[in-house]
């Protein structure tokens, strides 16, 4: 139910552990999506249903922010497009990247073909996106990391990952080899709102993730 996976919320916005597997949007083919979910179990007596202020992949888990009113949707939809949203997502890779951390400065541009339908890839002449990443653990053929995207372009931190570091995230059917559910979750949300307390949001890793780090956990 998602009702029980709220980690955070107020007057002005939810935050909720979108599970892998539900998209935000409702698929064009039908089905089932946090958007259609809302208004049912969503609303905890207001009005309105939230709506989603961002986006998640489908195979993605983790924070993801609704507004509880068109005011703070739009609030919060200014302080995503100005880069004050901080957002950290857990990883982990389908083999050890080199290094302990860094930035990846790489622009991405949508492709299309008939036979294979899109995806995203680096092209000098995409749209710029930046990726700063921290090596968190080293683990049996592969790494956890953390990632903290500066931009928010469609499929940044998978090609980020498979182009940038020359690593895919572990189950990663388009970027990397599948064989499995994606591991990349978005852990942390923190979002600015002026003078009132920001939005801080944590949601634990799901089941199939390694443990964080001890230091990890205690700076969560």
């Amino acid at each position: 139910m998602l009702a029980e996976r709220i980690v955070f919320m107020d007057g002005e916005a939810i935050v909720l552990d979108k599970p892998a597997g539900l998209p935000v949007a409702t698929p064009r083919a039908g089905g089932t999506s946090v958007e259609a979910l809302a208004p049912a179990v969503l609303r905890f007596g207001f009005s309105r249903a939230p709506t989603p202020v961002h986006r998640l992949d489908q195979d993605t888990s983790g924070c993801l922010l609704l507004a509880r009113n068109p005011k703070a949707h739009r609030r919060f939809a200014a302080a995503f497009a100005a880069g004050e949203v901080a957002k950290t997502y857990l990883a982990v890779l389908d083999g050890m990247p080199e290094g302990e951390g860094g930035v990846i400065d790489l622009a991405l541009a949508k492709r299309s073909t008939r036979q294979a339908g899109w995806r995203i890839v680096a092209d000098p002449a995409g749209q710029p996106a930046r990726t700063r990443w921290t090596l968190l653990d080293r683990l049996a053929g592969g790494a956890l990391v953390a990632f903290m995207p500066e931009s928010g372009r469609t499929h940044q931190l998978r090609v980020h990952a498979a182009s940038g570091l020359g690593v895919p995230i572990l189950g990663d059917s388009i970027y990397g080899r599948g064989n499995g559910p994606m591991r990349l979750h978005a852990w942390k949300l923190v979002v600015p709102r002026g003078d009132k307390p920001a939005i801080i949001a944590c949601a634990p890793p799901p089941p199939g993730f390694p443990p964080l780090p001890q230091h990890v956990a205690d700076a969560a």
